[in-house]
């Protein structure tokens, strides 16, 4: 059996200093976990197939269809992709486009994932004023204009809040109540409240429910069913978990990755 490279070890984007460099990844053919890491270029991560997970600063960002995550240079990053996801990187010289300073999640139309999947093609050293040139020109400017989408789960520095969020990440079906959790960070259910919303503006319930919404969003996108995925979350039924992903974001799974699937344009 091969031995699987770190997808970090593969490709150095700041050996360039080209605007934009694009490289494509198989996460079959390494390392499904990306250790922290940062540098200078900014990144668009885009998930062709499968799902990836990243974590930059205090948030975790799920990469769904048709989306993108945007990292800026210099912010220190992690992600974890599952094992069947092909994922398409874009980096961006500092200053070269008119990118959000924070991390966030980007609407992405078919026109800039197809540009990125041919500058992906192209070498990391082409020529200024040739045809990469110009595609990777265009595909900042249409970038530029990328509305967000919220797709991310504000997890805090605090170290009781990360705590609750790493035992919650590694076992979303756990239906521990505030108390209990205020219970095990020895704190009162009053100020566990408080803190929650001072660190991550959400309270615990709707933050839950934000993380079980990335969760469900990564799972369902490497191609986990419906079922299996309610059961993973610790819901007691397949419509009730139904029920919490469209209200969260206005249609069924089936009808969400179904819309996902066909051509997106700016909003």
């Amino acid at each position: 059996m091969p031995v699987l490279r770190s997808a970090v070890s593969v490709f150095d984007p700041d050996l360039t200093f080209l605007p934009a460099v694009a490289h494509k990844l198989d996460f079959s053919e390494h390392e499904a976990e990306v250790p922290l890491h940062v540098h200078r270029k900014g990144q668009l991560i885009l998930a062709l197939h499968g799902a990836v997970t990243c974590t930059a600063g205090n948030e975790i960002w799920i990469v769904p269809p048709n989306c993108g995550v945007w990292i800026p240079g210099g912010v220190p990053h992690s992600a974890r992709a599952t094992a069947n996801a092909r994922l398409n990187y874009l980096f961006v010289e500092p200053e070269a486009a008119k990118l959000p300073e924070n991390s966030c999640t980007l609407s992405i139309s078919s026109m800039i994932r197809e540009m990125v999947e041919r500058l992906a093609r192209e070498r990391a050293d082409y020529i200024a004023g040739s045809h990469a040139a110009r595609i990777a020109r265009v595909l900042l400017d249409e970038l530029a204009e990328m509305p967000r989408e919220r797709f991310n789960l504000p997890i805090s520095g605090h170290p009781k809040i990360r705590a609750i969020a790493d035992a919650l990440t590694a076992e979303p079906s756990n239906r521990s109540t505030l108390s209990d959790w205020a219970k095990r960070v020895a704190m009162s259910d009053r100020s566990l409240a408080r803190l929650l919303i001072r660190e991550t503006g959400l309270t615990f319930g709707r933050w839950r429910q934000q993380l079980h919404l990335v969760v469900a969003l990564r799972e369902l996108a490497s191609g986990e069913t419906v079922q299996n995925v309610a059961a993973g979350l610790g819901y007691e039924s397949v419509n009730a978990f139904i029920t919490m992903f469209k209200k969260a974001l206005g249609r069924t799974p089936a009808q969400y990755f179904a819309q996902r699937s066909t051509p997106t344009h700016p909003a």
